[in-house]
């Protein structure tokens, strides 16, 4: 297989790309280095693409290592001819290449292999060719036999054993197993049953206690479901497929019009069709069924948490953390607009002490001492009630105020864990959490890089997916949007850091441990005196990290240091200065630039390459997360019973699955948008309507108090 071929038609891209993004890689460069500095060579490809590039390229390469080892083995048993070579070397999948090598299998001992000890093989043959002239019981009678331990004592065991032989020899033929897999995938159905209901407490499998949908036409999130209450045994789940119709079809395809042989072998057929191949094929559907699922859930887990990652920061504001809780109270923690830790202190103002009156005087105490701008309020137990406390407050005190109901998804994660432990060694776990909460506002992506991605809780299914792929794809999401923002090299934490390109957990760690040491970085060569950051390294990160106020300035920029000449030469060809750049930025530069192709030949770069500059020249250390909708901030409480059919009302996408998206409209129970209700127009998927982060009009469909259930849409609205 001609692996660069298959790339360019896999993705849609052409030769000329896939062979350089291959290469790139295989020197050891990173996706966002690629995607971010490498533009010219690969014909600007992204790194979405470069990322399924890295994952089909792998795929590829284990399928070819996989045909060499089957090539090789079956060659070690004397049994490869020129044609299975060739069937071989031109499988597409590791499916395929499985079919071709199954006879050659070592397999268990199985009745075709004691029958072929008793000799049995020769009439095995005699049946399949179809071509005796007399009843096949006289044949048969030639092989009774009384060797011991190897007896044959009738025609009639004889023709069983021959038939085992045939059973098997039709099961391991690679081209009826794909074609009958293909026929069942097509024309089969998946159906469930329920089989302990009593486990089902809250009820949420019961839509499939008597359920049957098309194989071809079931969506990933049906396949997931099922799987689940399986493996929890409240239903169970079953391929059905027209089982008398395909071996109606075997049966035309492999018997001749021979009277002698005909039951023999229509017999020997359904046994293989029944006993061997449906088993096998029903696997292989259930398991390919489950990871273009699992693809499926992965990549859109993947797309929420990149949003959720990309959410805009609130700068400049001194925030609040809350971490409600009941008995033990609730956690309070200040922090200044760098995210430093001001105060922390436990009230308790939700039952049972209920001491709301000293709880709001200690609030207004520490709001007017700290000059708090938010509070930012978790939505885990007793935030209900700790909301209303707030809405009363902010009434209290004339407004000014405003709060925020963040995601807790991961805060008792990290606050649990070792690196929480060494950030605030004084805390306990609840103060830890609670600084999290103000701190995920102020800088969404810089906190939660420190969670696991799989904990964060904009997935579905995430635990039923296989956890290295999620791992892998989950943590490729989080090193983008990391190096798509970029990171300030001072006051990046190790967790940040360990995302950047080229740099890992442990130099993470010792960048950090040479900033403590040496204080701080006055320029991005300093990072070659770090202990074990190599040029290597330093030319994969280099461009991602800033360095604010040192002694080059376009060390605050994107510019890597590679294009630090051609930026200088753009500059001074330009009519600027350092000091604009150091003022702001050189706006409008672009405007004064006619032909980027002939100037890009000039300053000795790629066009590319010179566009990038110039929009980081214009814009120093921008931030594109401020493109993104900011945070709809409160200052009232809205419950459940305060809603009304009818009622509109704006709301932030907190999650998306298949079948719809939960829109928070700020009464702590997510609204559901169905994807039949998202769009005045057909979509196939939510993801074309909108993202995590969004913020939307919807319309109040239905309220169920009693299920906390709430039905919206957004159609006929902006």
């Amino acid at each position: 297989m001609d692996i660069i071929k298959r790339l360019a038609a896999d993705l849609s891209i052409r030769e000329t790309q896939a062979e350089a993004a291959v290469k790139l890689i295989d020197e050891g460069n990173t996706i966002p280095f690629i995607a971010r500095y490498r533009k010219e060579v690969t014909g600007s490809l992204n790194d979405e693409v470069l990322r399924n590039l890295d994952e089909r390229l792998k795929y590829l390469r284990n399928l070819e290592d996989k045909k060499a080892s089957v090539i090789s083995t079956i060659e070690e048993l004397g049994q490869l001819t020129p044609e299975l070579r060739k069937k071989i070397e031109d499988a597409e999948t590791l499916v395929a290449v499985d079919d071709l090598y199954a006879p050659y299998r070592p397999k268990r001992r199985t009745r075709a292999m004691i029958a072929k000890e008793k000799g049995l093989a020769p009439l095995a043959e005699i049946i399949l060719k179809q071509e005796i002239t007399e009843p096949l019981v006289n044949v048969a009678a030639g092989f009774i036999s009384d060797k011991e331990g190897l007896e044959v004592a009738t025609a009639e065991d004889a023709i069983s054993g021959a038939r085992d032989i045939i059973a098997e020899d039709i099961a391991d033929r690679a081209e009826l197993r794909s074609a009958l897999r293909k026929a069942i995938f097509e024309k089969g159905f998946i159906s469930s049953k329920e089989k302990d209901s009593e486990k089902d407490e809250k009820k949420v499998y019961e839509g499939y206690y008597d359920y049957e949908e098309r194989i071809s036409k079931i969506p990933g999130h049906r396949v997931l479901a099922l799987n689940r209450g399986e493996a929890e045994k409240i239903i169970t789940v079953k391929v059905e497929s027209p089982d008398e119709q395909l071996i109606a079809v075997l049966k035309n395809y492999l018997v001749k019009n021979n009277k002698f042989t005909r039951d023999a072998l229509e017999e020997a057929i359904e046994d293989s069709y029944k006993r061997l191949l449906l088993p096998s094929i029903t696997r292989d559907i259930r398991t390919e069924l489950t990871e273009k699922a699992e693809d499926g859930a992965i990549k859109l887990f993947g797309s929420n948490l990149e949003q959720l990652l990309m959410a805009a920061p609130i700068e400049g504001k001194t925030v609040l953390g809350w971490d409600p809780a009941y008995r033990t109270g609730c956690k309070l923690c200040v922090v200044d607009p760098t995210g430093k830790v001001l105060h922390t202190q436990v009230i308790f103002p939700t039952p049972p002490q209920s001491k709301i009156a000293e709880s709001k005087e200690i609030l207004k105490s520490i709001i007017k001492k700290y000059k708090v701008d938010i509070i930012s309020l978790g939505n885990g137990t007793a935030s209900r009630e700790s909301e209303q406390v707030i809405a009363e407050l902010i009434k209290e005190i004339g407004g000014g105020l405003s709060y925020i109901i963040v995601n807790e998804a991961g805060a008792s994660v990290y606050s649990a864990s070792k690196l929480a432990t060494e950030e605030f060694p004084n805390f306990d776990v609840g103060q830890r959490s609670s600084a999290s909460m103000a701190r995920r506002l102020q800088d969404p992506l810089a906190e939660l890089v420190k969670i696991d991605p799989k904990a964060i809780g904009v997935g579905q299914y995430q635990h039923d997916c296989d956890q290295k792929k999620l791992e892998e794809s989950l943590g490729g999401v989080v090193e983008d949007c990391v190096n798509r923002v970029g990171v300030d090299l001072n006051t990046a934490s190790a967790s940040l850091l360990g995302y950047v390109s080229g740099i890992n957990k442990p130099l993470a760690k010792s960048i950090v441990a040479y900033r403590e040491e040496n204080g701080r970085f006055t320029g991005r060569r300093e990072l070659l005196k770090v202990p074990k950051l190599g040029p290597k390294a330093y030319e994969q990160c280099a461009g991602f990290l800033r360095v604010r106020g040192g002694k080059e300035p376009l060390d605050f920029t994107g510019v890597h240091p590679e294009s630090y000449d051609v930026a200088k030469k753009l500059i001074e060809r330009l009519g600027y200065s350092k000091d604009d750049l150091l003022n702001g930025g050189l706006k409008g530069i672009g405007s004064k630039i006619k032909d980027y192709k002939s100037l890009a030949s000039e300053l000795g770069c790629g066009k590319e390459t010179l566009k990038d500059i110039v929009k980081e020249l214009e814009k120093p250390g921008r931030d594109p997360r401020s493109d993104m909708p900011a945070p709809i901030l409160k200052s009232d409480v809205l419950t459940i019973e305060d809603l009304k059919e009818g009622m509109e009302l704006k709301g932030t996408v907190r999650n998306i699955t298949d079948f719809g998206v939960f829109v928070d409209i700020g009464v702590h129970q997510d609204g559901l948008v169905h994807i039949s209700q998202l769009s005045d127009k057909f979509i196939k998927h939510p993801l074309e309507a909108v993202h995590v982060g969004d913020i939307v009009n919807v319309r109040i469909l239905s309220v169920d108090i009693k299920k906390q259930r709430i039905g919206l849409t957004m159609k006929k609205l902006p």
